[in-house]
């Protein structure tokens, strides 16, 4: 097995100076840990959620009750990740109310299900997702109308997703 030492030194693909605090649409995936297949099974194209999936969606909209500023676009969560839309609103509000950033909103998230997730397998402390996530600023109504089309059909598409652990490809192979 080769080691790749850029691994944990990969180019950022933020925006530079973007403030990642501010009203926008963002599109997330967040990934179960080595891509475990923890919330559930696609069954004829439909995600099928198990009770850690039923808290992974519990959670998602969990940020939408607890954070005013947050409105939850598409999202859908599959096997062993999540796509979702996070369209953040601060109503021109002051910036004395301290929101969230992106990232602590992935991270309220994170915290939250696996807390649930962990209380149900009765395995504290145990990780559920990896270190951190992909995001992309949706800048305009295309971008936005592609990622939602996107979510909507990656449940039929699970056959062909790279996230799908039968499309992984071993070095014994």
């Amino acid at each position: 097995m080769t080691y790749n030492s850029d691994i944990h030194h990969r180019r950022s693909i933020r925006l530079q100076d973007y403030d990642y605090a501010q009203s926008g649409a963002y599109f997330v995936t967040i990934c179960a840990l080595q891509r475990e297949c923890l919330f559930g099974e696609i069954v004829n194209g439909e995600m099928k959620l198990n009770e850690m999936g039923d808290i992974a969606v519990t959670t998602w909209k969990w940020l939408a009750m607890h954070y005013p500023y947050v409105e939850l676009d598409e999202w859908v969560v599959m096997p062993n990740h999540l796509h979702g839309i996070i369209v953040r609103d601060d109503g021109g509000g002051s910036r004395t109310e301290h929101p969230k950033p992106l990232g602590g909103l992935i991270g309220a998230f994170k915290t939250v299900s696996t807390k649930g997730i962990n209380l149900l397998r009765n395995n504290p402390g145990c990780p559920v997702w990896q270190r951190n996530y992909y995001e992309r600023v949706i800048r305009n109504e295309h971008e936005l109308a592609t990622v939602r089309e996107y979510i909507v059909n990656n449940p039929t598409k699970w056959a062909l997703d790279k996230d799908n652990p039968a499309n992984v490809v071993t070095l014994a192979q």
